[in-house]
């Protein structure tokens, strides 16, 4: 049984909605830069024999609830060098020495009091399937390309603007849109496994696709996030969104998202991309119980050229919950109202 992060209940509340969203218009706007094109099997291939089932209208049935947790990492790590794939052996002994490594009654983080205790997090116990060593497989090193020196001089700057800070505090001095590459999150904007893109991270890990012949939502349990995803080929809004602004279609049994106009960063990878992130996701129903995730980051401000990962999520027999978190949280005042103690008892020890 998988077990869910719950702080409060509202599913049907999401879902209704999602529902009345589902009739929004199409908005007038930019076109995209180039239409999407119709390629037959183009992407993943579902498994030898597996028929992918279709909706009413016709298309790859993809609606459900898919869970993405695994201990398969985002990059691949240094101990693997080289190495693509691992044995069975070897990817038994690194799930089993991830889960030791992360479980959070025998290994609490330092850095946060109060935290959850290991009961509350969603099973990062096992690789994927494939046993690759890294989510990411283009480049083929499993490594996210190089930063671009616009990138580096920011992270250096916000390093050393931090140094000596703790997670989810703010800069000396500083407010609620100083509280690091976490503070989406703090304040309850964006989950922090949900990005978009979504990768694996400690709780809440699930993700619901609802269909219509016009439309998919692609619903987060974590922060109840929907991104409504038209399919009509309508051109892209003029309005920067926090998680962008989405199309979609399908090339042969895939679904392709394709987002831009992002507000600023996600939360995707520590904050780290901006609003000139170009996402591609596909989705690719590959056998009854795996939809297999792909995405490409292309982001010229951050990094020297695009990268892909996938993750196969796993089909759930769960029902989704709301997580019932808000920017309004009455953590927000504690967090700045103590950061102001701790600087005022650092000035007066420096007298």
């Amino acid at each position: 049984m998988k077990r869910h992060s719950v702080e409060g209940f509202g599913a049907l509340g999401v879902a209704l909605v999602v529902a009345s969203l589902l009739i929004t218009l199409p908005a007038a706007g930019q076109a995209p830069s180039s239409a999407p094109a119709a390629k037959a099997n183009a992407g993943p291939k579902a498994a030898k024999g597996y028929k992918v089932p279709r909706t009413a209208e016709g298309q790859p049935d993809l609606q459900g609830v898919w869970n993405f947790s695994t201990a398969t990492p985002l990059e691949r790590p240094s101990e693997f060098g080289g190495k693509q794939v691992l044995s069975d052996d070897e990817a038994e002994e690194f799930a089993q020495r991830e889960a030791a490594r992360t479980d959070h009654d025998k290994n609490p983080p330092a850095d946060i009091v109060g935290n959850y205790n290991e009961f509350w997090y969603d099973g990062n116990k096992k690789v994927v399937g494939t046993k690759r060593t890294s989510l990411i497989v283009d480049p083929p090193d499993g490594r996210m390309p190089s930063l671009t020196p616009e990138a580096m001089k920011k992270d250096a700057a916000l390093a050393e603007a931090r140094r000596g800070v703790g997670r989810h505090e703010p800069t000396p001095g500083g407010w609620v849109e100083d509280l690091g590459p976490g503070g989406l999150q703090v304040r309850c904007i964006m989950g922090f496994n949900s990005g978009p893109p979504m990768t694996p991270a400690a709780y809440n890990q699930n993700v619901q696709l609802f269909q219509t012949a016009q439309y998919v939502v692609i619903l987060n349990e974590m922060i109840h996030n929907a991104r409504i995803v038209p399919l009509d080929g309508r051109p892209y809004g003029q309005i920067r969104q926090w998680v962008g602004d989405s199309r979609g279609h399908f090339e042969g049994d895939t679904l392709v998202v394709d987002t831009r106009n992002f507000l600023r960063e996600t939360a995707f990878v520590g904050g780290k991309t901006t609003a000139t992130l170009h996402l591609v996701e596909r989705f690719t129903r590959v056998d009854a119980d795996t939809l297999l995730y792909e995405f490409k980051v292309d982001d010229p401000s951050v990094w020297t050229k695009p990268w892909t990962a996938q993750i196969a999520m796993v089909k759930s027999d769960q029902g989704m919950y709301e997580y019932a978190c808000h920017e309004g949280n009455y953590g927000l005042p504690g967090i700045i109202g103590g950061a102001r103690v701790k600087e005022a008892a650092g000035k007066a020890s420096n007298r």
